[in-house]
């Protein structure tokens, strides 16, 4: 049996989302604090999303043994965030974590007034842990 796939190339999105001269995108749903809708979680408890001037940066408080752990403050990375079918057009945000003993690589985005964020950690301790792909939502704090 033969699949076929659907590939929407940047020719085939509505030119609004992709002309530089209609295009206005908003970082203002990113910024701020949230915390993670789970309040159990074993993962990330709290981000915080800044902004000065054309530069944005994420920090991550992680929840560790011993209670939460501050992950120093990274700069991120703009990426227009097209979702053709909402007709949704902001910013996301890209974001890297070296924690020496792990690199988290993170893409945050707003949904319906929720933080999303993408997580893919990679493990470089030789502790014999799985690299996992997570994905969490947050609520604004502030």
């Amino acid at each position: 049996m033969t699949e076929t796939f659907e590939f929407k190339q940047s020719g085939d999105l509505d030119p609004a989302l992709s002309d530089p001269a209609t295009r206005k995108l908003s970082a203002d749903k990113l910024i701020g604090r949230w915390a993670n809708t789970d309040p159990d979680t074993r993962g990330i408890a709290e981000i915080v999303v800044e902004r000065n001037d054309e530069h944005f940066s994420v920090g991550v408080r992680g929840v560790g043994a011993d209670g939460l752990i501050d992950w120093p403050r990274t700069r991120a990375t703009a990426l227009a965030n097209l979702e053709e079918e909402a007709g949704q057009r902001a910013v996301a945000l890209a974001a890297d974590f070296d924690l020496g003993f792990m690199r988290a690589e993170t893409y945050l985005r707003v949904n319906k007034g929720v933080l999303v964020i993408v997580l893919f950690v990679t493990f470089r301790d030789d502790s014999g842990r799985s690299n996992y792909l997570n994905r969490e939502f947050f609520y604004r704090r502030d």
